[in-house]
């Protein structure tokens, strides 16, 4: 076992300390770093940057092990590569990746028909196979959409936040952000001579949409705490000045943005927050049509709607969590129902709705979508994230006569992984659907609708000599303090003994109803290749078990989160497949509040810790609405401003307000500049706190990028660095850092 390298640690940055009270519900906390907010002040410029250098002297001694993890990230990673094309219209679209270049080039080829996509072309399967890229190779008549590269060029940043594409395929619409804060500019490409229209509009959030003849643009704008809350309309040709807003939120706790149909005739706009949301849509082929109402907020029902055609009638398909009139969430897993289009003009409570799928406590239906023929049903059973098929038709009679509908899943020969649709144009014979496990890289299948045949059309390539067999997946159950098991997948190499001797990094999140899923993850190698034990817990708070799962950790429910990750923690070290002295953690963003909260419950039992943009001053940001996001929150942690309970009970697990004098481990926060999700100061000021507080005497470090946002550096080599140093960090804090013979 080799052991850390040996530092010389200078004086860590001492920040000043300006009392800052806050006082809410009769309790006054004084918080001495709020000063530190002020990115605009050069005192705190100065601080950041005294940070950087001071972590960058504490781990120089790691480079070598981070170039070392890169090299054999870069190495697994076929550079120059392609995705698999899609088809849209007369269209095949995909991106490219090249040698040495750090972003994706977005082209298409025109298929060899021309005609493919519309309803009534023909349904054979070779209008809808994908040509025949080859990575490396230039392809006759490609077309380039836009290359990452080129747009990224002179800028610190770079990431494309949406794009689409006209049914004629004569323009492309596409916005950009070159600081990392998420507000993007919007331009318009002809496709037919390469050069841009002259509109720009700036400031634009995700989300937008062309209308099907290609006069109009829909696009979203975030207010100043970085809400999406208007749909905009924008005329080609005309002045952006005079764009007209269709819908605008005014409720600060919900989220806006939209959506096409599958037919795409239908703009869908929908509100709604994670416990309920309303949904509205507009006839793309009507000029005239109005925004009309589907489902309204007051019916406290969390739902998506998809619009489609039937037998000469518009139809709603509706994935919702209660019915109408009835108990409010009465089916927490989601259920599947209809309702015709003039039912809309009634109350809810009267509408006739016909079940198609009915609530199941075993299985969360995770969505639902439609192509022309099949009916296409995204589940979750213990865990694992799969797809169902009906034929539409036959979906509908059954459920019309009180039955339930036939589905067909697809069977993929594993026990953890995680399947779901892909693209998939609405008049296709064929959906596309995606697959990966924790060994297996990527796959993308083409099913065939009519017969259930799954047409491979690629596996994500992994060079150096990759052999899936070489390691291990498993499934185990740690019992929380409440008996509740939490499940857990145990990755490891095969050659890995249970002796009690392996380094272990356990890994959470454990918010917003996100699941940890199976997926492959070319740096995740790294550290089992030096005999990591790499566990996930899957705790509450997240999805992976249904909604109760989350409604289990959330709210006054919260530090079931943290618990259940103790829990896993323990079932770690005795588990016999690590060293107990040698376990570290970590997690991102909520996960990052998850490890402030779990190392203020047991630091003891962490060797190491990576937070990363590490959402560890919740209570701070939520008490103040006029911040970035903050009332969004209320609906996931509950509301501290009007709740004395809620307050209460946040103060007593944020991690900031409760770091106490304690042995904590070797901690490492990272952070970015411009992330307006979680801002740079929650982290800074956290830092101070667990310097001040710790017994330990092992290093905590801030490391800030400083031109990136909520997702870290932009770029596929800058993200593998990043990577690279966070595995470097926990690698040499628990003495880790040789391969595997």
């Amino acid at each position: 076992m080799s052991q850390p390298s040996p530092v010389v640690v200078p004086a860590a940055p001492i920040a000043k300390k300006v009392p800052a009270p806050r006082t809410h519900h009769d309790d006054t906390f004084v918080d001495p770093y709020e000063w530190l907010r002020d990115k605009k002040d050069p005192e705190v410029i100065a601080h950041l940057t005294a940070e950087n250098a001071y972590t960058e002297a504490v781990t120089a001694g790691q480079e070598p092990l981070r170039r070392a993890i890169f090299e054999e990230i870069k190495r697994r990673t076929q550079e120059t590569d392609l995705s698999v094309p899609a088809r849209k219209d007369g269209w095949w679209y995909y991106s490219r990746t090249a040698e040495g270049k750090q972003y994706p080039i977005y082209c298409r080829v025109q298929a060899s028909d021309g005609t493919a996509g519309a309803p009534d072309a023909g349904d054979g399967l070779s209008a809808w196979t994908p040509p025949a890229v080859v990575p490396d190779a230039p392809v006759p008549g490609e077309e380039v959409l836009l290359d990452g590269n080129a747009e990224a060029e002179g800028h610190p940043f770079f990431a494309l936040g949406g794009a689409a594409v006209t049914r004629d395929g004569s323009l492309y619409a596409y916005s950009v952000d070159h600081a990392g804060d998420e507000t993007f500019t919007l331009r318009i490409k002809d496709l037919r001579t390469g050069e841009h229209l002259p509109e720009a509009i700036e400031r634009v959030f995700y989300g937008l949409e062309f209308a099907p003849d290609g006069s109009r643009l829909f696009y979203m704008v975030a207010d100043d705490s970085w809400r999406p809350y208007q749909v905009r309309v924008h005329v080609l040709g005309t002045p952006v000045e005079q764009d007209t807003v269709l819908y605008q939120e005014d409720d600060v706790a919900q989220w806006t943005g939209i959506d096409l149909s599958s037919d795409r005739r239908w703009l869908l706009v929908s509100v709604g927050n994670s416990e309920y949301s309303e949904t509205r849509m507009l006839d793309l082929e009507d000029p005239g049509a109005q925004l009309e109402l589907v489902l309204g907020r007051q019916e406290r029902i969390l739902h998506t709607a998809e619009p489609f055609e039937h037998e000469g009638r518009t139809r709603v398909l509706l994935t919702h969590n209660g019915r109408p009139g009835g108990r409010e969430g009465s089916a927490p897993n989601n259920m599947l129902s209809l309702v015709d289009r003039s039912e809309l003009a009634k109350p809810v409570a009267d509408q006739d709705w016909t079940t198609l799928v009915q609530h199941s406590d075993d299985v969360k239906i995770e969505g639902a979508d439609l192509s022309a023929t099949h009916l296409i049903v995204s589940l979750r059973r213990e865990t694992i994230s799969t797809v169902q098929f009906a034929p539409l038709a036959d979906a509908i009679t059954a459920a019309e006569a009180g039955r339930a509908p036939s589905f067909v899943e697809p069977a993929f020969g594993e026990e953890l992984y995680t399947a779901g649709g892909g693209t998939t144009e609405y008049a296709a014979p064929v959906a596309r659907l995606s697959f990966t496990s924790y060994f297996t890289p990527p796959r993308v299948y083409d099913y065939v609708l009519a017969t259930g045949e799954l047409l491979l059309r690629k596996e994500t390539p992994v060079r150096g000599g990759y052999r899936s067999a070489d390691y291990v997946a498993e499934r185990a159950w740690a019992a929380a303090d409440d008996g509740t098991k939490v499940p857990l997948s145990v990755l490891r190499r095969a050659s890995v003994q249970r002796d009690g001797t392996n380094p272990a990094l356990v890994y959470g999140y454990g918010s917003y109803e996100v699941s940890m899923d199976p997926g492959f993850a070319i740096p995740r190698l790294s550290l089992l290749d030096r005999g990591f034990v790499f566990v996930i817990a899957h705790i509450r708070g997240g999805g992976e078990l249904g909604r109760h799962w989350y409604e289990d950790g959330k709210k006054l429910a919260k530090k079931n989160t943290f618990t259940d990750f103790v829990a896993a923690t323990d079932w770690v070290a005795s588990s016999g497949w690590a060293d107990p002295k040698r376990i570290a953690c970590m997690g991102g963003s909520a996960g990052g509040l998850l490890i402030g909260a779990v190392l203020n419950l047991a630091p003891e039992k962490y060797a190491a810790a990576v937070a990363q943009v590490p959402f560890v001053d919740a209570l701070t940001t939520i008490l103040d609405p006029e911040l970035p996001l903050s009332a969004l929150e209320w609906e996931e942690w509950g509301n501290p401003i009007e709740d004395a309970e809620v307050y209460r009970y946040m103060k007593s697990y944020t991690p900031y307000e409760n770091v106490r004098p304690a042995p904590y481990p070797t901690v490492a926060a990272v952070t970015s500049f411009n992330d307006t999700r979680v801002l740079y100061v929650e982290p800074a000021k956290w830092v101070q706190a667990l310097r001040e507080a710790t017994t330990s005497g092992r290093p905590i470090v801030l490391k800030t990028e400083m031109d990136a946002g909520h997702g870290g550096a932009s770029g596929r080599y800058e993200a593998w660095k990043d990577r690279a140093w966070d595995y470097a960090f926990i690698a040499d804090a628990l003495g880790a850092t040789d391969l595997l013979p």
